[in-house]
């Protein structure tokens, strides 16, 4: 017998406000849905909207339900028992709700009866919100993080109930995939032996300083080493072009590329031979996942998304968090080894535990699992 569950998405696109434009620019929300869909699901997608539609894709129906807001802008809508009425509707076995961001609507869709699994989505579990969460969560049957040890914050909050199941589930994939790191090298200009690339903000938790010293530590052993940058935002630059004026050696190793194309990006994890980043804070790491997707091995700070998703260092290597030394020395060591071996290794440990196919998968079986549960 199929297994029914309706995702609930409760954002409000502040910009978008047809139902097409706003799957095409949250592409993540149907390609899960197919994941699910393709493990043996049957999956009905709700979404808190301006207006009321029914779009079909790939053999998915996405039921947009009209919310009114307080103010313009992304953010949930003032009427969750619409949401939870059109959940009532559809019968299911299992609710797929994203993020520990929406109290009122949650508590809505728990008073449903059905089990509810939530879905985290880099949520704080502390602030002025903490209380209000406590009671809007109190009844979910499951909670899925990247880590389970993500979890503890939401638990000493009291925001996942002692008897809810904790699963540790990415909350997406990418459709990334390998090409010949040759041809990425030519189209992108990529260079380096190694060539090391970072794809996150130049802001306090992605660390780019750390990144930095280790480069100038690693430097001396690796003469022909290289660090290319995207980045959206940059609230550290300042400090970055400081620590490149002092050290011209390094300043004409690192190259700052700014914004740049998803297209662009992957070419860019396909040329690269390790990929880098010092987050003290993540809620899975999408630059990571798309960097395995392309054969790139992590050189990562060890947290607890990082240690799941590349097997607790199986992959790569993890360092502490504002360790240059243990940055560089992961540096140095990695790039002494084959380097196709580490790229089929990358490949092979996403193939098999972070495709969508896996992530798919995962989500199914959490799903029988509450619902045979029952609600929290």
């Amino acid at each position: 017998m199929s297994l029914r569950v309706v995702q609930v998405n409760c954002v409000i696109d502040g910009e978008r406000r047809e139902p097409d434009a706003l799957l095409d620019a949250w592409p993540t929300l149907p390609a899960v849905a197919e994941a699910t869909a393709a493990a043996g699901a049957d999956v009905i997608i709700l979404v808190a909207s301006h207006r009321a539609a029914v779009v079909s894709r790939n053999g998915i129906a996405y039921r947009f339900v009209a919310e009114p807001r307080l103010r313009a802008g992304s953010g949930p809508g003032l009427l969750p028992w619409r949401l939870a009425a059109a959940v009532r509707r559809e019968r299911p076995d299992a609710v797929h709700f994203n993020g520990f961001d929406f109290p009122l609507h949650a508590r809505a869709v728990c008073g449903t009866g059905v089990p509810v699994l939530v879905q985290d989505h880099k949520s704080g579990a502390g602030g002025r919100m903490a209380g209000f969460r406590r009671w809007g969560y109190a009844r979910i049957a499951g909670a899925a993080f990247t880590a389970v040890g993500q979890a503890e914050p939401f638990r000493k909050h009291g925001q996942i109930p002692l008897e809810a199941r904790v699963f540790a589930i990415p909350e997406s994939s990418t459709p990334f995939r390998a090409g010949s790191r040759a041809e990425a090298r030519s189209a992108t200009g990529l260079s380096g032996d190694p060539a090391l690339l970072w794809v996150g903000h130049l802001d306090a938790n992605k660390d780019p300083l750390t990144i930095l010293e280790a480069m100038r530590a690693a430097l001396p052993a690796l003469p022909g080493l290289r660090l290319w940058c995207a980045y959206a935002t940059a609230p550290l630059m300042p400090e970055v072009e400081r620590m490149l004026a002092a050290d011209p050696a390094l300043a004409g190793r690192v190259h700052l590329l700014g914004r740049l194309p998803h297209d662009r990006i992957e070419l860019l994890c396909r040329a690269a031979d390790f990929f880098v980043l010092g987050s003290g804070r993540e809620g899975s790491g999408y630059a990571l996942l798309e960097a395995l997707a392309c054969g790139a091995t992590p050189i990562v700070s060890d947290i607890p998304p990082f240690r799941e998703l590349t097997g607790n260092g199986a992959v790569g290597s993890l360092a502490p968090r504002g360790d240059p030394t243990a940055f560089a020395d992961a540096i140095v060591r990695l790039a002494a080894l084959p380097r196709e071996s580490l790229r089929e290794r990358s490949l092979d440990h996403f193939r098999s535990r972070l495709s969508f196919e896996v992530v798919g998968r995962k989500l199914v079986q959490a799903y029988r699992t509450v619902a045979a549960a029952g609600p929290g």
